[in-house]
């Protein structure tokens, strides 16, 4: 690689790291981060490591180890967004620096460093650094096993063993068994295609299986603590749950076949992925699938690969999630390394003229198209953050011409995809979502709920979706059902936070209450156009409320009362 190639590497390598952590602080917009975030809390409150908590109540459907990496985070740093953010941003790293390490070893620095740039500059897994959920940290520790596996396949070294082990095992612990299609898929792999399928079973994978066992143990020891060792506790809606089975079968296999009390409605698409990737994997999707085509043939055609780790890790987990009942797009996040190590000598290798043709299109079509949906958005969206507009403009007509001038063809062309994209979640991180967290009445209602005026009072979420609500809110949310607030004996200071499907049921049911205070809010967690249109935005906001109970005798003098403490 040139020095110049070198720096411009470099330089975009940079500039995603900038972009991410341009969107460290902003507000949540979605409801699964806050849920994660409260979660996180929830055990920094009570001082409690073990046992899971949202409102209040028993919480069970993901595993132990995100929580408690945002829990250190919270300990270390405060409660914040950017501190929820943190650590998932370093596994991001963490996961960067096993694709350079694994791509380096099978084939060479400028290729490492090509994969690495596919993966900072993959539309989903810069948008999951500001969306969190769990698939930051499990992009890292499934290429950092396959990486560590790999150097244990080839000779024995303890420190293999035990970070081959202990990434599998937080793997296991962030997201559930299946992880292990992917992580022991690539091996399997591997070994079919080299002819040593006998290792599979040597001592040293032996030893790896127990080792790694063992260190989900705290994972179990959790589960048994708080739910296998309380029968009485109600969860999903009846007693004796065993929160070990729920770990090991229910939250796995009943989501796969979409039957467990956590469903989709949808039945599932065995082309859900295919489509998804075409912008969750952009700008590199439709050069993915011909590198796939390619690998693929290369292998029917019995010719030597670099190494079939990414190829059988990859394929199979996307296989898998294609078949699932239960599907959501950032679920690919965790194998866009492996995408990413399949696709990268693609991407600046000599092919032939009509190959050359089909990459040249696959990346000019977004190179395009990008810029020009961010132009449509702006124009439309009327954000006062203007300056960001300009400044991200600027830098990406510097960063044009810079490339025509120190690069050459192949590495123009994807330097200028890798750009493109940078220019479109800059703008993302800093007007866009922070446009739509604006208009979050949840964050709003909270913060007129943490003034001291009620310092003394109770709060309660009359849903359980209310997570930034219950994030942002500085004491302990509780949650009484929607259908229970009539009978509930509320104390005199009780406040309860209502959306406006909430609100209108309670009306419907001639429940009484009286509104201490109504917030604007974006109801939708999708960013609709009426929304981007700043002239229609009207037309899609509704309002949330924060409201009293009043008794029957009170209600009638109460009707017209806004009630203000």
């Amino acid at each position: 690689m040139k020095n110049s190639t070198r720096l411009l590497y470099l330089l975009v390598f940079v500039l995603a790291i900038a972009v991410t952590l341009a969107g460290i602080n902003v507000n949540f917009f979605t409801d699964d981060p806050a849920l994660y975030a409260s979660i996180a809390k929830n055990m920094l409150y009570k001082q409690d490591v073990i046992q899971l908590f949202t409102y209040n109540q028993d919480w069970l459907d993901k595993p132990h180890f995100p929580f408690w990496m945002a829990f250190l985070s919270f300990k270390l740093f405060g409660v914040s967004v950017w501190a929820y953010r943190l650590p998932a941003l370093f596994f991001f790293l963490l996961g960067a620096l096993y694709t350079f390490l694994f791509a380096r070893k099978y084939y060479d620095v400028k290729i490492a460093a090509t994969a690495v740039l596919i993966l900072m500059t993959a539309q989903y897994a810069l948008m999951g650094n500001v969306d969190v959920r769990a698939e930051p940290y499990l992009l890292a520790l499934i290429i950092g096993s396959i990486y560590h596996i790999s150097n244990l396949q080839e000779r024995f070294k303890v420190t293999d063993l035990l970070l081959a082990a202990l990434l599998t095992a937080c793997a296991i612990m962030t997201k559930g068994i299946f992880v292990i299609v992917a992580i022991y898929g690539s091996l399997l792999g591997q070994l079919i295609f080299k002819r040593k399928l006998n290792q599979l079973f040597s001592l040293k994978f032996i030893a790896l299986y127990l080792l790694t066992l063992i260190l989900v143990l705290p994972e179990l020891y959790a589960l048994y603590i708080q739910f296998d060792m309380h029968p009485e506790k109600l969860v999903f809606g009846r007693h004796h749950v065993s929160g070990i089975k729920w770990f090991l079968w229910d939250s796995q296999f009943g989501r796969f076949a979409n039957s467990g009390p956590i469903s989709q409605k949808s039945s599932g698409d065995v082309f859900f992925y295919v489509h998804t990737l075409l912008w969750a994997f952009a700008p590199w999707c439709l050069l993915f699938y011909f590198a796939l085509y390619k690998r693929v043939r290369g292998i029917i055609k019995k010719q030597e690969q670099a190494e079939y780790y990414s190829l059988s890790g990859g394929i199979l987990l996307l296989l898998l999630f294609s078949l699932s009942r239960f599907q959501l797009p950032f679920y690919t996040n965790a194998v866009f390394p492996l995408f990413a190590i399949i696709l990268a000598p693609y991407c600046t290798m000599h092919l032939s003229t009509s190959e050359t043709k089909i990459r040249a299109i696959s990346q000019w079509l977004y190179i395009l198209v990008f810029p020009v949906i961010i132009l449509i958005v702006n124009y439309f969206l009327m954000p006062d953050r203007v300056i960001l507009f300009y400044a991200d403009v600027i830098a990406l007509l510097v960063l044009i011409l810079l490339i025509i001038i120190k690069s050459r063809m192949p590495q123009k062309v994807f330097l200028l995809n890798c750009c493109v994209v940078l220019f479109v979640n800059f703008y993302l991180n800093t007007i866009l979502y922070k446009e739509v967290a604006g208009y979050n009445g949840q964050i709003t209602a909270a913060q007129y709920a943490n003034r001291a005026d009620f310092a003394g009072f109770k709060i309660y979420s009359l849903k359980t979706q209310n997570n930034n609500f219950q994030f942002y809110c500085n004491k302990p949310v509780d949650y009484i059902p929607l259908e229970q607030f009539k009978s509930f004996a509320a104390p005199p200071n009780a406040v309860f936070y209502a959306n406006q499907a909430s609100l209108d049921y309670l009306t419907q049911t001639s429940a009484q209450f009286i509104i201490i205070k109504s917030f604007t809010n974006y109801p939708q967690e999708r960013i609709l156009p009426d929304f981007i249109n700043k002239i229609n935005r009207y037309k899609v906001l509704d309002k949330v409320y924060l409201i009293k109970k009043v008794e029957m005798q009170h209600f009638a003098s109460l009707q017209n009362v806004i009630f203000r403490p």
